[in-house]
């Protein structure tokens, strides 16, 4: 290694032009990176959706679910299988195993599931494709004083229009309701022309055509023959003739039908915008799209079209993640500024001023480094990447430090600038080295984290290690090179000369202070230690020992994944199923009017920050929460149905403001009344979650146990003190009409096939032809007037048409019996399930609190009572459970990659366990920060003190090796440890120093979106300051207690 440096030394030329190198590469790189608020998830999940139209929840799981369940049990590298059956639709998703290829499971799921044959006719052909995040970026309004017609055409042109602007690839309409011609013909019809819908759907299809007829092929060329007479609008099947009579009339469609260019009543949805009839336009990042690029080229279009449009209809842009990240990134660089100037600012307090800067360029050379392999690692600019710049603001110069610590010692004997240089560099590049290799190895754990989130922590190792491969090559090449040439000659100017003769007395003073202190205090302190080698170690294991009692007494309570507010509040209602649009109606405006009263009383409390920016108010389908609920364990969240409502306000961004969004959910559900007939009604503020707090999963293949298990376990947790919002995935749908026959049935000769076709051509309808129209499908649709179809007497004085051509009606030939279904129906390997959910107050109590007493006093009881219920622990419970298992094992092997980085340049079995000693009281550190800043730890509590563990080790081992070096020249145990103490004492005292210092700003910052990423920044800094303390009497005494024994052992 010495070679190395000397070259550079000799060549300070090289030195520059690679320091230049590395941050013009950096530099060139950031703009070319994608930015997003949070990292992608990398999801390993497999979806196979079949559309059963028509189909009731329990048609679809047994003619569609079960039967892929079954074809894909058995599978090898599936984890798990779980399905939703819901109305028209099944859904079945297979989580794959740690490592599995996704790509070839892909192709395996699919060949199974095409392989199954015994599907219904009417069921459309399965879809298998994987599971992905989706990227949007910014929604557009469109709102207004329109009819639905022009309001869908005009959204569709918008549509198209943001799709062609430059830098924008893809975007979505979320209100994307299907078309239809629906040809309504009533009963009385059908039995004057004595026709069904079969035959009348026949005479569409041969008259409605487009089919190419081949070519005339002349001596000029070849003409191609086709027709085209194809219905594309309602005057188009007006014309079509059904029948023709003995006289030669032609009874056309439009005689017998009403026909309607209209909307599918399948689904009924109203959507508002500040008050307004409005649609949505969802835009979407692609690829390494940078979203702020794609936010502001949809804002200038939005500008530029209002003022294209009449003054009745605008556009308004709503939901901008880039305005989010812009924010996040913004509040992430001022802390990063605040945190760099600290640590130079330290810097300068205990070193020569020019030492303090060649230290602390180390800083953005590291950084601009790690920007530049951010694309081999396929990293994105996000809260998390930022947030590790800023975690490794202080570590990334304790290289620095102690090689420019040790380059001006052997300055300061007399030695040669160049040949200081290269000694002082080459005597620590070992520990150095090793230092940093241990860092890295300790942030490896979070690059392997199982759970649906654990790929986004991969991000915090690939970050620190991108970053510190740089601090280590320009700590032991740039560095040395500027320092040895340096000049040490007092400044020409005289007002720097006398501003740096003043600094000069500061230092003087600060360094002469410290001295002071390791002469009179610490050197004397840590030779009793010495002399009491067992009372130092007992006291030390006495407050490790405390800690671990500390957190197992639930003092310090845990919360798994700290809540990441949004600029959003989100307020839904949910009626029971079956609930028509009208009665949702009545509801939703009890929501308006709460949130209308709310924004008039927190603009008058805030005058001038326009809490409120704009609402968006949904009926039939939840955009913003099902947008905002999309997380682990609820991958495929859908709110959408008559029986539900939502309003979402925008806030103003939190910086702007001085109400947390937290707080205006507080109030606006204070203000909400109890509304008559609601199942449930429900507030949302977060931006991020890692699933409901508690969510326990019942399986059972009996519905009535699983019903029964559900409603006990609700009753007990409603009784704990902080929970709240209990609730279940238990649905009763809609009421169910099952048609079964008489025997009287065969003598008209009727089966139960002819009567159910008929029943769903006249109630669902008939698809007569699915043909496109412009950008849309256009489905052609006959079935009776909603007037025909909208009562039980209907179905009974349905016609029912025999083989003879004679007609019957279905109360003659059927029994009607009204039961009650279910509107969606859950199940987890090959079992039905109920998710039974709450929420906590953790000013009250946590998840793991309540988990902890239902499973070991409660969940037991029921399960003996009904036994054939089986549980299992989802959501943010079930990721804590992954997480923190993976973490740990991972955390184990590498501190066993640690001992051995350690062995090698100890050339000892025995050294490393002394410089691992330190690490308990990092953990000491990290718990007594939580409880200083009155904190819960958290998940990222805990990466904090897997990170913190390589920190404490490189003071540790930089220790151990100087103690080594003093033996080596002679000296004793005792002299050497006692030399070694007060010689590493600066060094490790400055670099855990400008690591706290680096972190203040973020541990002191007030902002909302700032609070998830501080008990990270608390475990590493409060961690790294205790064991500090610790490491410079522990390490010491460790050392010679160790040794002291192997030599008598040796002797013996």
């Amino acid at each position: 290694m010495e070679k190395i440096i000397r070259w550079f030394v000799n060549n300070k030329v090289v030195a520059n032009l690679l320091m230049m190198l590395i941050i013009i590469s950096g530099a060139t790189t950031i703009p070319l990176l994608k930015m997003e608020v949070f990292p992608e998830i990398d999801l390993n999940i497999i979806n196979v959706s079949t559309v059963y139209p028509g189909a009731t929840p329990s048609d679809v799981e047994e003619a569609i679910c079960i039967k892929i369940e079954e074809r894909l049990q058995g599978l090898e590298g599936v984890k798990k299988i779980t399905s939703t059956s819901s109305e028209n639709v099944g859904s079945v998703r297979i989580e794959l195993l740690p490592g599995e290829d996704i790509n070839d499971m892909l192709d395996r799921v699919k060949a199974e599931v095409d392989a199954i044959e015994s599907f219904p006719e009417n069921v459309e052909k399965p879809i298998c494709k994987k599971i992905v995040g989706s990227n949007p970026v910014i929604s557009v309004a469109l709102h207004g004083d329109l009819d639905d017609n022009v309001l869908n055409k005009l959204t569709e042109d918008i549509k198209d229009e943001i799709d062609g602007l430059s830098g924008v690839t893809f975007s979505s309409i979320v209100a994307d309701l299907e078309t239809e011609i629906a040809i309504d013909i009533d009963e009385a019809s059908l039995r004057k022309y004595n026709m069904s819908f079969q035959q009348i759907a026949q005479s569409i299809q041969k008259w409605s055509i487009n089919m190419p007829s081949g070519s005339i092929k002349t001596s000029d060329g070849e003409i191609l023959i086709r027709s085209n007479s194809q219905g594309y609008s309602t005057y188009d099947f007006a014309k079509i003739p059904i029948i023709t009579d003995l006289n030669g009339a032609i009874v056309y469609l439009g005689d017998i039908s009403s026909i309607r260019d209209t909307f599918s009543d399948q689904f009924e949805l109203d959507f508002f915008f500040n008050g307004d009839k409005a649609n949505l336009i969802t835009v979407f990042r692609v690829g390494n799209q940078n979203a702020l690029d794609v936010s502001e080229a949809v804002k200038n279009y939005v500008n530029n079209k209002n003022k294209e449009l009449p003054n009745s209809v605008t556009l308004t842009a709503w939901d901008d993640e880039a305005r989010i990240l812009s924010s996040r990134i913004e509040t992430i660089v001022r802390n990063a500024r605040q945190g760099l100037v600290l640590v130079i600012f330290v810097l300068a307090l205990f070193l020569k001023p020019k030492l303090a800067f060649w230290v602390s360029l180390g800083i953005p050379i590291s950084f601009m480094g790690g920007f530049w392999l951010f694309a081999p690692f396929n990293l994105s600019i996000n809260m998390l990447s930022l947030f590790t710049f800023i975690l490794v603001l202080g570590i990334v110069v304790d290289d620095a430090i102690v090689v420019g610590e040790n380059i001006a010692l052997f300055k300061e004997r007399g030695m040669a600038p160049e040949e200081a240089a290269v000694k002082g560099a080459s005597q620590v590049s070992t520990p150095v080295f090793f230092a940093v290799l241990t860092t890295m190895t300790t942030f490896a754990p979070m690059l392997s984290v199982e759970g649906e989130i654990g790929s986004i922590w991969r991000i915090f190792p690939l970050v620190v290690i991108s970053v510190l491969v740089w601090s280590l090559i320009e700590s032991l090449t740039i560095l040395p090179a500027h320092l040895a040439h340096s000049s040490d000659k007092e400044p020409d100017s005289q007002i720097l000369l006398l501003v740096s003769k003043k600094w000069q007395n500061i230092q003087n003073k600060i360094v002469s202070r410290l001295k002071h202190f390791i002469k009179y205090y610490y050197k004397p302190v840590l030779t009793k230690a010495i002399d009491n080698p067992l009372s130092t170690l007992f006291f030390a294991a006495g407050i490790f020992v405390l800690t671990i009692g500390v957190m197992l007494s639930g003092f310090l309570k845990f919360s798994f994944f700290p809540a990441v507010e949004d600029d959003l509040a989100i307020a839904t209602i949910e009626y029971p199923s079956g609930t028509p649009l009208e009665v949702t109606e009545e509801g939703f405006k009890y929501l308006e009017q709460a949130a209308s009263f709310l924004e008039k009383e927190l603009n008058k409390e805030f005058p001038n920050q326009g809490i409120i920016k704009n609402r968006l108010s949904t009926i039939g389908y939840l955009p913003m929460l099902t947008k905002t609920s999309r997380g682990p364990g609820n991958l495929n969240a859908l709110y959408a149905g008559p029986n539900m409502a939502e309003v979402a306000l925008e806030l103003a961004p939190s910086e702007k403001r001085t109400i947390s969004t937290e707080e205006v959910v507080r109030r606006w559900r204070k203000l909400m009344p109890t509304i008559p007939g609601v199942k449930e009604l429900s507030f949302k503020s977060d931006l991020f979650s890692a699933g409901d707090p508690i969510n326990i999963q019942l399986s059972s293949k009996y519905m009535d146990d699983l019903i029964q298990a559900k409603n006990e376990l609700k009753s007990q947790l409603v009784r704990f003190p902080g929970v709240f919002d209990v609730s279940d995935t238990y649905n009763v749908g809609k009421e169910e009409i099952s048609i079964n026959l008489l025997p009287a049935a065969k003598n008209y000769g009727v089966n139960m096939m002819m009567v159910a076709g008929q029943v769903r051509e006249a109630f669902y309808g008939l698809e007569v032809q699915t043909v496109q129209r412009g950008r849309n499908e256009l489905k052609i649709m006959l079935q009776y007037p909603k007037g025909q179809r909208s009562s039980i007497s209907h179905l009974e004085n349905m016609m029912i048409l025999t083989p003879n051509g004679s007609t019957i009606p279905v109360r003659q030939i059927a029994q009607l019996e009204i039961g009650e279904g279910l509107s969606s129906i859950e199940r987890k390997d090959r079992k039905r399930s109920i998710n039974v959910t709450a929420d906590v107050d953790l000013s009250i109590t946590n998840g793991n609190e309540v988990i902890a007493s239902l499973t070991k006093n409660i969940i037991p009881q029921i399960l003996k009572k009904y036994n054939s219920v089986s549980y299992s622990l989802e959501g943010e419970q079930q990721e804590q459970g992954e997480n923190l298992k993976s973490l740990g094992k991972n955390f184990l092997l590498a501190m066993i990659v640690v001992y051995m980085l350690l062995a090698i340049p100890f050339k000892s079995y025995f050294q490393p366990l002394v410089v691992m000693s330190s690490i308990p009281f990092g953990i000491t550190g990290a718990v007594i920060g939580h409880i200083f800043m009155g904190m819960n730890l958290s998940i990222l509590s805990m990466m904090g003190i897997v990170a913190l563990t390589g920190v404490v080790v490189n003071d540790s081992l930089v220790m151990v090796d100087f103690i080594n070096r003093y033996r080596n020249e002679g000296n004793t145990i005792r002299e050497a440890v006692l030399e070694a103490g007060p010689r590493r004492f600066r060094p490790i005292f400055l670099t855990s120093l400008t690591t706290f210092v680096g972190l203040i700003p973020l541990i002191l910052e007030k902002s909302t979106q700032a609070k998830f990423m501080i008990p990270m920044a608390v475990s590493l800094s409060f961690g790294v300051l205790f064991a500090t303390a610790i490491t410079l009497l522990l390490v010491p005494v460790s050392y010679l207690t160790l040794e002291q024994y192997i030599l008598k052992t040796e002797d013996k």
